[in-house]
C-alpha cells in the first residue's frame, strides 16, 4: 500500500486540528474552562481521547491558543473596519453581524468566558490584562467619532457610548440560549441619532 504524501498527511493533520479547536470554542464558550472536560471537546468533535492529546497536552493549552487566536483576530477585525469602504454607520453595522454571526457568537462568547471566568491560565489572564476592553473602545472611537461628525452616530460622550454598545452586544450574547438574537439593525437604534 502506497504511503500518503507529506503534503496528504499535512492536510489531514490540519482538518482534524480544525476539528478539535472549532468543537472547543463552543465547548468553553458555553462552560468555561472549569465546566469544560476533554470528554465533551472529543464528544463534540466525534475524535478519540488519544487523538485529541496528539494535538494538544492539556485541555489548557487548547483553552489559551484559543483565547490567543480570538484577540488576535478580534482586534484584527476591529482595525480592518477602517478599511472597509462605506460609511460609518454601516462599517458598525458590519461589526455587529460579524459578532452576531453563528460563526462569531462562539469566539465572542470564548473571550467573555476568559475575562470573567474565576480560574483561567496565567497566560490568559495575561492576555487578557494585554487587551483590555479599553483597548476595543480605543480601537473603535475614530470610527464613532466619524460617525457622530457625519451625524450617523448619536451625540454624547463617544467612550461612553461604545462602552455601552459593547455591553449591550456582550447581554445579548450571554442571555442569548433561549432568547431570539436581536438583528444588527435592531441593535444599531442604540449608536444612531
Amino acid at each position: 500500500m502506497p504511503r500518503l504524501k507529506e503534503e496528504q498527511l499535512q492536510k489531514i493533520y490540519d482538518e482534524r486540528k480544525k476539528q478539535i479547536t472549532a468543537a472547543a470554542v463552543k465547548i468553553f464558550a458555553q462552560h468555561g474552562i472549569q465546566g469544560t472536560k476533554i470528554s465533551m471537546v472529543t464528544a463534540e468533535a466525534g475524535v478519540s481521547h488519544g487523538l485529541f492529546y496528539h494535538y494538544f497536552k492539556t485541555k489548557e493549552e487548547l483553552f489559551i491558543s484559543l483565547v490567543r487566536e480570538a484577540v488576535v483576530t478580534s482586534v484584527a477585525e476591529i482595525d480592518q473596519l477602517s478599511r472597509l469602504s462605506g460609511s460609518p454607520i454601516e462599517k458598525v453595522k458590519v461589526l455587529t453581524e460579524a459578532i452576531l454571526d453563528e460563526s462569531g457568537t462562539p469566539f465572542f462568547m470564548l473571550l467573555h468566558q476568559a475575562r470573567n471566568s474565576q480560574e483561567v491560565p496565567e497566560e490568559v489572564s495575561q492576555l487578557i490584562q494585554q487587551y483590555p476592553l479599553d483597548l476595543y473602545v480605543e480601537r473603535l472611537l475614530p470610527l464613532f467619532k466619524e460617525g457622530q461628525e457625519r451625524g450617523e452616530i448619536a451625540d454624547g460622550n463617544l467612550k461612553e457610548l461604545i462602552s455601552g454598545y459593547i455591553t449591550i452586544l456582550s447581554g445579548v450574547m450571554v442571555l442569548g440560549k433561549g432568547y431570539s438574537i436581536p438583528s444588527a439593525e435592531l441593535l444599531l437604534r442604540f449608536v444612531k441619532p
